[in-house]
């Protein structure tokens, strides 16, 4: 964790020093639109500032999704998204992990590496959902073979927190209906992630979402606010850094004039797990 924290200052200072280099303005606090031309800023120092500009790219990112109907709300603590689970005091000595996806698979694997008990709970029928399905079922065998157990076709329709912090999480299968309770030390809930875009002010300048809550925007990012563009997780498309960062470059591309453009097909993924999964391109199925 210390390691982790360290490397973390480490690469945030490095862009604030690209930053400086390049001579942006760097501007640290909660921003919200005016109107199309004016942005507001509530910065951490207290102060309030008006930022005008013909173009805004909105880039606010993601935030991990809760199970629904108020079971087992996230206090990162016992209870922990994958920002908790950077973050724990100690090593679980039972972990459950709620969703077989990227991100719970990775954080998974590292606890099991560090000697916790994984179990897996999975709404799907196969681990990775979107992955290959030869590979899901190689690597579900392998994740097995580490220790790893999981319950496939089954949804979470309760859980409680005992006065000890022990958690309890009760599920159902979506096939038998069977009804089975899991216990731990620790619940890393991982059922995916949500667009950010609450108390941006988009309805001043007339920006609706979709159901997801992702920003529409056409083949140049541009949302229906022609100086506004919008990248990364908060539009359709896979939630990956590498993804938003193409598009960042080919928006600034776009708005000097130039030929731009990001081919949505080619994008890869790697699940950091131990071993390691790449993907790119159309699965065989």
């Amino acid at each position: 964790m210390n390691h982790k924290s360290k490397v973390v200052s480490q690469l945030c200072g490095g862009i604030e020093a690209l930053f400086k280099k390049n001579k942006v303005d760097y501007v640290k606090g909660w921003g919200k639109f005016k109107d199309a031309e004016t942005v507001v800023v509530d910065g951490l120092d207290g102060n309030k500032q008006e930022i005008k500009a013909k173009k805004f790219i909105i880039a606010t990112g993601s935030e991990p999704n809760n199970i629904p109907g108020g079971i087992l709300p996230i206090d990162e603590k016992t209870v922990v998204s994958s920002t908790g689970a950077l973050s724990l005091k100690k090593v679980p000595e039972k972990l459950i992990v709620i969703g077989a996806g990227v991100i719970g698979l990775e954080l998974g694997s590292v606890y099991n590496r560090l000697g916790s008990k994984v179990e897996v709970i999975e709404y799907a029928d196969k681990v990775l959902p979107p992955f290959d399905n030869e590979v899901s079922t190689t690597f579900q065998r392998l994740l097995g073979s580490q220790g790893f157990k999981f319950n496939l076709n089954s949804k979470v329709v309760g859980g409680s927190v005992d006065s000890n912090g022990h958690v309890f999480v009760e599920t159902e299968n979506i096939k038998t209906n069977k009804k089975v309770t899991f216990d731990a030390d620790c619940v890393l809930v991982s059922t995916g992630r949500k667009p950010y875009t609450e108390g941006l002010n988009l309805e001043a300048v007339g920006i609706t979402t979709d159901k997801l809550g992702r920003i529409p925007v056409d083949e140049h990012l541009t949302t229906k606010v022609p100086n506004i563009f919008a990248i990364g997780d908060v539009i359709e498309g896979p939630m990956l850094a590498h993804k938003g960062e193409e598009e960042g470059v080919a928006v600034i591309e776009h708005i000097v004039g130039e030929y731009s453009h990001v081919n949505y097909n080619n994008i890869p993924s790697v699940v950091y797990t131990h071993p390691e999964i790449a993907s790119i391109g159309y699965t065989e199925e």
